[in-house]
């Protein structure tokens, strides 16, 4: 196997035998190589990776990751891991072997990104891609250990402080899109709903109920390269159908009206993302309103909620969340005093008993009864309080799952 000249172009060439996925005996030709040394490297290159070979370099096995991944993850969600990969890892990472990556290169390659200056939750990010893929060679390619657990995580998952819009805020932003009807719409939905941009532009006429006064959620929407593309919404309970207020129903009852000829599968809202930045960048300009980002539209809407007195579960399945965790994690600071009212609870729990006990009589049922009575209350008490779980470094594997499309949610 040794690369020779090839008489048609000039370049060098390179003749292998290896086995395939099946155990075949395959032999192959590479060719158009500049160099005798180039064509011999891409063979020892290839090999490694046909064998499995931590000896390979970091760039060959992200080639082989990134193989698997195209199966597995979204459009986009596959665009934005490469540019990390390609952007923030490999120029550090990419020419040394998988084998000689240790716990001090780790460290000296975050303490250099930190230096950078970015944000704590994009340090968090750009950590966690190097972390999957050294997990996915521990998990399926039998690598010994992943040097980012040992190493610890940078950044934060999420933000010091979150970014919202309070209800007057609002006013004042949309009042200053009203000239242009579908910006201020895609705007009210978004306030009023809390819905993910990516499913407020997936909308079609069809998802929406003006009679029940619903929206069913069951795409999300993106604009990759020039081409619209219409995928699964991010988690299986995104699948849902959220209740809308009266006020909504009628706006975008006027909306409809106000067009002369539409299918029920064409989108509801036909603008982008991109538009809906620029025009969030006019409405913040002409208002005088903080600057936020059209997701933190969707924080706003949860902080509504909580100020409205909904519980976490409630909140949960009208944001579509996975569980309650991921709502508490997310918005336990807005719920700074759940601790002090737990106790006044209990405190009022107590001394009603205590009451009750003075006016007890001696009939056995009649005490019967009360002491359910009081077990039912405390356990309501104790069911409606919820503590965020902890958060410790994130070293797991970045994988999707398969979502199942028929799970729904919903906000009575």
């Amino acid at each position: 196997m040794k690369a020779e000249r090839d008489p048609k172009t000039g370049k060098w060439l390179i003749q292998y035998r290896y086995k395939d996925w099946t155990g075949r005996n395959v032999k192959s030709t590479k060719r158009g190589f500049k160099t005798k040394r180039e064509a011999e490297e891409w063979l020892r290159a290839f090999m490694l990776k046909q064998n499995r070979s931590f000896d390979m370099k970091f760039a060959d096995f992200v080639i082989i990751y990134m193989d698997d991944m195209k199966n597995r993850l979204r459009e986009h969600t596959l665009i934005n891991r490469r540019y990390v990969i390609e952007d923030k890892l490999l120029p550090y990472f990419g020419e040394r072997r998988m084998n000689e990556i240790n716990v001090a290169d780790v460290r000296t390659w975050q303490n250099q990104l930190i230096q950078h200056g970015y944000a704590p939750t994009y340090l968090r990010t750009i950590h966690n891609h190097l972390s999957t893929i050294f997990n996915f060679a521990v998990r399926y390619y039998n690598l010994q250990e992943n040097p980012c657990a040992k190493a610890g995580c940078i950044g934060k998952n999420h933000a010091d402080e979150m970014q919202i819009w309070t209800k007057e805020e609002y006013q004042r932003f949309s009042d200053c899109l009203m000239d242009k009807r579908l910006s201020w719409l895609s705007f009210q939905i978004l306030f009023w709903t809390g819905m993910r941009i990516g499913e407020l532009l997936a909308l079609t006429f069809a998802d929406v109920d003006l009679t029940a006064r619903t929206i069913t959620i069951n795409k999300s929407y993106q604009r990759l390269k020039g081409r619209d593309i219409i995928t699964p919404p991010k988690t299986p309970k995104s699948n849902r159908v959220i209740s809308i207020p009266p006020f909504l129903a009628e706006d975008i009852q006027d909306y409809i009206k106000s067009l002369y000829d539409f299918r029920m599968d064409d989108r509801l809202l036909p603008v982008t993302k991109n538009y809906l930045e620029n025009e969030m960048r006019r409405g913040v300009k002409l208002s005088g309103v903080k600057k936020i980002r059209i997701h933190d539209t969707r924080h706003s809407h949860a902080s509504l909620l909580i100020e409205l007195g909904f519980t976490p579960k409630e909140i949960a399945e009208r944001l579509g969340h996975e569980n309650v965790e991921t709502t508490l994690n997310t918005y336990s600071h807005l719920y700074p005093d759940k601790q002090e009212r737990l106790a006044n609870r209990l405190d009022t729990y107590y001394r009603e008993g205590m009451t009750n006990n003075k006016e007890d009589t001696d009939d056995p049922l009649q005490r019967s009864l009360q002491s359910s009575e009081q077990n039912s209350e405390l356990l309501d008490v104790t069911r409606r309080v919820s503590e965020p779980a902890g958060e410790g470094e994130d070293h797991r594997l970045g994988e999707e799952r398969i979502h199942d499309p028929s799970v729904t949610g919903t906000l009575n």
